[in-house]
C-alpha cells in the first residue's frame, strides 16, 4: 500500500489538524442520531453468514456503482451467490478512485476487521472475503459487538407509524447499554400519490390503534395515538424524506372533505394533494412541538427515476436522483406558520441539491429564537454529498451563515452496521479544515478553544440538543 494513503494522519495536512484530530476528534464517542440500521438485527445480536450480506446487501451507494462499472444485475441484487457478488464488487473498486466509496470501502476493512495492508481489488478478493468472514461469525463481530467497537453511544433507526417497536423494546429489555431509539417517519400517512396504498395504510392504522377511522378528526388522532406510542418507547423525533416542503393555504373543512374522498378511492387534483400534505405537514409539527421532539426534513430527492427497475426492484434500490424543486418559498412559509404561534419545534434541514446550501443555511436562521442554543439546525451533507467536497461546503456555508460551533455534527444515514468510519472520515474533514484556517491565520491558534469546539461538533452538542435519555 502506498505510504500516503490511509495512513495516521490522512486527511490532516496541517500539525493543528493532526492535534485537533488524534487529541480531542478520533476518541469521542458516536452519537449516530440518524440512520436506517435494522432493529431487529440489534434485537437479535445478529452475525452475518459472510462480508457480503453485512457489506452489500441493501447498500443502493455500492450497487450504483457496479452498475456504472457494467456488472448484470445478477451479480448486484439477483441471484448470483454471495461470494460472486463480493467478486464483482472487489473487480469494480479499483475503477471507484475518486469516488467517496474508494475511501470508505478501505475504512470499514481498517476498522472494525484490521485490515490495513491491503487494497480491495480482484487480486484480493478471496483472502478478504475469507478473513473478513470468518471474523463475522465469530461472537466479537455480532452486531452489537461491532456497534461498540466503534464507540456508539446512541442511534435512532427510522420507522413508520405502523411499527410496533417490538425489536426496540427487546434492545432495551437486553439491557444493551447502546441506547437505540426509533425516529417517527411518517410520510405514508400523507402520501396521496397512491390512494389504493394510502388506504390500505389506513386501514391497518385502525387496526393497531383498535379504532374506527371515520373521518379527519379520527385520522389525526390515531397518529396522535401513535406518535405517543413512539413516545413512550423513548423516542424524541421525527423525519420527513421530502421533494421539497409543502405550505399550501387550506380551510379545514376542505381538509375534511378530501379525507372524505380519500377513503372514498377518488382522485385528488392537484390543489387537493398539495393542501392535504400541507395540512398533515402542520399536524405533525404540531405533535412535535407537543412532545419537545426535533423535526428533521431531508429536501430534495428525486425518487425512483427508473420505472422499468422500480417495478423489478422496488424503492430504495439506487434508481433516486437530486431534485430541482422550489425550496425557499414552501419551507419559510411552512416554518413561518408555525412560528407564529410558537409553536415550531427544533428542526433540522438537511438539502440534497447543492445549490440549496446557502438557502437552508439562512432558513435556519430566520427562525433562531433563543430558546435554546442552535435551535434551527443546518444539517450535515446528505446522501450523495456526504463526501469531502460536499462537507468542507457545508461547513463553510454554515460557517459563514450560522454559528459552525453549535453544529450537531455527522450521522451515517445508513443500512450498514459497517459504515461507522464515516465518523472518522467526518471528524478527519473537520479537523483539517479548522486546521488549515489556523494555518492561515485565519483562526487564533488556540488549541483549547478549538478542541472544545471539535469535541462538542464531534459528540457533545447532539447530545445537549436531543432529548434522548443516554443513561
Amino acid at each position: 500500500m502506498a505510504n500516503q494513503f490511509l495512513t495516521e494522519d490522512f486527511l490532516l495536512q496541517s500539525k493543528t489538524a493532526k492535534i485537533l484530530y488524534h487529541e480531542h476528534a478520533k476518541n469521542m464517542p458516536i452519537y449516530d442520531y440518524h440512520c436506517h440500521l435494522p432493529a431487529d438485527q440489534i434485537a437479535a445480536d445478529h452475525r452475518f453468514g459472510n462480508l457480503t450480506q453485512a457489506w452489500l446487501y441493501g447498500d443502493h451507494y455500492k450497487w450504483r456503482a457496479m452498475r456504472a462499472n457494467g456488472v448484470a444485475e445478477k451479480y448486484i441484487t439477483g441471484n448470483a451467490s454471495d461470494c460472486e457478488k463480493f467478486e464483482k464488487w472487489a473487480c469494480t473498486v479499483p475503477y471507484c478512485i475518486r469516488n467517496p466509496l474508494y475511501l470508505w470501502t478501505h475504512l470499514e476493512l481498517k476498522n472494525p476487521f484490521g485490515i490495513k495492508d491491503k487494497l480491495l481489488g480482484p487480486d484480493t478478493a478471496t483472502e478478504i472475503y475469507d478473513r473478513c468472514t470468518e471474523m463475522l461469525r465469530t461472537p466479537q463481530f455480532s452486531v452489537r459487538n461491532i456497534m461498540r467497537k466503534a464507540n456508539v453511544k446512541l442511534v435512532c433507526t427510522t420507522e413508520g407509524p405502523l411499527d410496533s417497536l417490538a425489536h426496540h423494546k427487546k434492545i432495551r429489555e437486553d439491557g444493551f447499554e447502546i441506547k437505540v431509539y426509533a425516529a417517527f417517519r411518517p410520510d405514508k400517512a400523507m402520501a396521496v400519490e397512491d390512494l389504493p396504498a394510502l388506504n390500505v395504510f389506513i386501514d391497518k392504522l385502525e387496526e393497531v390503534c383498535d379504532m374506527d377511522i371515520a373521518n379527519l378528526h379520527s385520522y389525526i388522532e390515531a397518529l396522535r395515538n401513535r406518535h405517543y406510542y413512539f413516545h413512550r418507547t423513548g423516542c424524541r423525533l421525527s423525519d420527513h424524506g421530502l421533494e421539497t416542503v409543502y405550505a399550501e393555504d387550506y380551510t379545514d373543512s376542505e381538509i375534511k372533505k378530501i379525507f372524505n374522498q380519500i377513503r372514498s378511492g377518488k382522485d385528488l387534483d392537484l390543489s387537493q394533494a398539495l393542501k392535504f400534505k400541507s395540512a398533515m405537514m402542520v399536524e405533525f409539527a404540531l405533535m412535535d412541538h407537543e412532545s419537545g421532539w426535533v423535526q428533521q426534513l431531508h429536501l430534495g430527492a428525486l425518487r425512483n427515476t427508473n420505472t422499468r427497475m422500480l417495478k423489478t426492484l422496488g424503492p430504495d434500490t439506487g434508481y433516486d436522483s437530486i431534485g430541482d424543486f422550489e425550496i425557499a418559498r414552501p419551507l419559510a412559509k411552512f416554518l413561518d406558520r408555525l412560528d407564529t404561534n410558537n409553536e415550531l419545534p427544533k428542526t433540522i434541514l438537511y438539502n440534497l441539491n447543492p445549490r440549496d446550501n446557502a438557502l437552508c443555511a439562512t432558513m435556519v436562521g430566520n427562525f433562531q429564537d433563543g430558546s435554546a442554543a442552535g435551535k434551527m439546525q443546518y444539517g450535515s451533507a446528505w446522501w450523495f454529498l456526504d463526501q469531502k467536497d460536499g462537507m468542507e461546503k457545508q461547513m463553510s456555508v454554515l460557517s459563514n451563515m450560522g454559528l459552525l460551533s453549535r453544529f450537531v455534527g455527522m450521522l451515517t444515514d445508513s443500512r450498514s452496521f459497517l459504515s461507522y468510519p464515516r465518523h472518522e472520515y467526518f471528524r478527519r474533514i473537520l479537523c483539517n479544515l479548522l486546521g488549515n484556517d489556523v494555518e492561515a491565520g485565519l483562526v487564533a491558534d488556540d488549541l483549547d478553544l478549538l478542541g472544545k469546539m471539535v469535541e462538542d461538533i464531534c459528540f457533545n452538542n447532539a447530545k445537549n440538543y436531543f432529548p434522548m435519555e443516554l443513561d
